[in-house]
């Protein structure tokens, strides 16, 4: 722009004359320098800037174009387990979420089922909990005594019965009748340690609760000689 106004103010002066001797209309004529500056005008109006970097540069010659992957050159997916081949309870070489042995196992068999008794009227457990709040003496001892195994085995029969229970002995006597698998069943640990057989069919049971009513000490060694 600044180089169009310096060609236009440059132009020279037109001289109009005063008085014509034909009539015809004077006419001006323009210098080669107006043609010169009008082609400089058309070059400097081309703002449009310069590509960069420019298209035969060594830059553009040792850039690459990022290469897009197809679905075929992509990272595969991990391979698909063998469970055919797999053994339950056996774990793989390569670990993995295997069922434990132990639960692999077959269920054991089933011992000799234990039958509940149908208990007299008014020995049910809520009436074993009444008796022993009633302030009765389930006891027949006065004070706790040290028992060894000697005098455990004379107290064997139904009018008088201890048994051992986790080293306490107890009178189960008046225990009996309230036994649910029945006084025939709990006469087996009459006079004698009951704590095996009584853990291996309810150990779930508390028995210090259930007979601390009726304990009567404590099982010892025999006294030495």
């Amino acid at each position: 722009m600044a180089s169009y106004l310096r060609s236009w103010l440059s132009l020279p002066t037109a001289s109009y004359p005063t008085s014509t001797s034909s009539g015809s209309i004077p006419t001006t004529s323009s210098s080669n320098h107006d043609e010169d500056g009008g082609s400089d005008t058309e070059k400097e109006d081309n703002d449009e800037a310069p590509a960069f970097p420019s298209f035969n540069s060594a830059q553009r010659m040792q850039s690459e174009i990022p290469k897009i992957l197809t679905d075929t050159e992509l990272m595969p997916p991990p391979p698909v387990p063998a469970l055919r081949n797999r053994t339950i309870g056996v774990p793989t070489s390569t670990g993995g979420l295997a069922v434990p042995i132990t639960t692999t196992k077959p269920p054991a068999k089933p011992g000799k089922k234990r039958e509940k008794v149908a208990l007299a009227p008014g020995h049910s457990p809520l009436d074993w909990a009444a008796l022993k709040s009633s302030g009765k003496d389930l006891r027949g001892v006065e004070s706790l005594m040290r028992i060894p195994p000697s005098v455990l085995k004379k107290h064997n029969t139904r009018e008088d019965a201890w048994s051992v229970f986790n080293g306490k002995v107890y009178n189960i006597t008046a225990y009996l009748p309230f036994h649910p698998g029945g006084e025939k069943e709990l006469m087996r640990v009459a006079g004698r340690d009951g704590s095996k057989l009584f853990a291996s069919t309810h150990a779930w049971v508390n028995v210090d609760f259930m007979l601390d009513t009726c304990l009567v000490g404590f099982l010892v060694s025999e006294p030495s000689l």
